[in-house]
């Protein structure tokens, strides 16, 4: 079980851009490059020791992220819907190539998809008029994303936030369409309080489901009530909030989940996506994450 574990992230990491030059970049006519966040990003992880690391999703929020990529999307006060949405060319396959040539040897790459849901119903729709279709389009577009960048990473995890409070009866079967024949590991992250929804979740065609166990420890005597096969990746320490989690705080709530989860227990990760923190303590988060799981599992 100890090798199994390994420490990861779900997603976002705080950049801090520099807007003088790339305002002075553009005004000359040269294209951003973003490589430098990237890396910034990857080398932070990495330092903290984390074993399953992203990109940092430097570029933007990740809707936008998306729906700047996806045919028939644009960007405006918020991302809206004005044609058939589709795949024209990769969206995430220049950054994760970029962070495969930079990356430590003995570190792994995790890509990210927005999930289907969550994309349809953060977008401003002028094309479908009907949640469930355009819904399914982003599944078809994002499954040829995964084509894609699967070659390029260790384990895809799908982000459907939504799930949390809008949990459409054809979620298992939006997210089996993005995911089919994929062969890499897998996983779906979906943040807040998910017990309504345990029951259904831990049939998803996923490897590895995820969850804010930091901030919602309920999520232990839920899942306890659901037994699955289904591997977990343990929320340990807060994205929402500054403070500092000691490591001694850490080893208690991983223990915690090994006595729920036992073997099942695959990953720890902090709740959620750092993007909104100062760099400063999600990094120390990070490291004391680290710190906790290498005191438990040597």
């Amino acid at each position: 079980m100890n090798e199994a574990v390994e420490t990861t992230v779900i997603g976002s990491y705080p950049v801090s851009l520099n807007t003088l030059k790339m305002m002075d970049d553009y005004s000359n006519g040269v294209l951003p490059s973003w490589n430098p966040y990237i890396k910034h990003a990857v080398s932070s992880m990495s330092d903290a020791g984390i074993d399953l690391i992203s990109d940092g999703q430097t570029r933007d929020p990740f809707i936008n992220i998306f729906a700047r990529g996806f045919q028939g999307c644009r960007i405006r006060s918020r991302a809206e819907v004005i044609g058939p949405v589709d795949l024209v060319k990769p969206i995430t396959k220049n950054d994760l190539t970029y962070v495969s040539s930079i990356i430590p040897k003995d570190k792994k790459i995790l890509g990210l998809l927005v999930g289907p849901c969550t994309l349809s119903e953060s977008v401003v729709d002028y094309f479908y008029n009907d949640k469930k279709e355009l819904a399914f389009a982003f599944a078809n577009a994002l499954k040829k994303e995964l084509r894609i960048i699967e070659p390029l990473v260790d384990m895809i995890s799908i982000d459907e936030p939504f799930f949390s409070n809008i949990y459409p009866e054809y979620a298992k079967e939006l997210i089996s369409k993005v995911l089919d024949g994929v062969s890499c590991r897998t996983r779906m992250h979906v943040c807040g309080d998910v017990s309504s929804i345990v029951q259904d979740i831990v049939d998803f065609p996923v490897d590895i489901l995820s969850h804010e166990f930091k901030a919602t420890p309920t999520l232990f005597d839920v899942f306890s009530e659901h037994p699955s096969d289904i591997g977990i990746c343990l929320g340990c320490v807060r994205s929402d909030r500054k403070e500092i989690e000691p490591v001694s705080e850490i080893i208690t709530h991983i223990e915690k989940g090994k006595q729920v989860f036992d073997s099942k227990l695959k990953q720890l990760a902090p709740d959620c996506g750092l993007r909104m923190l100062p760099e400063k303590n999600a990094l120390s988060k990070l490291r004391n994450l680290v710190s906790a799981k290498e005191k438990i599992y040597g």
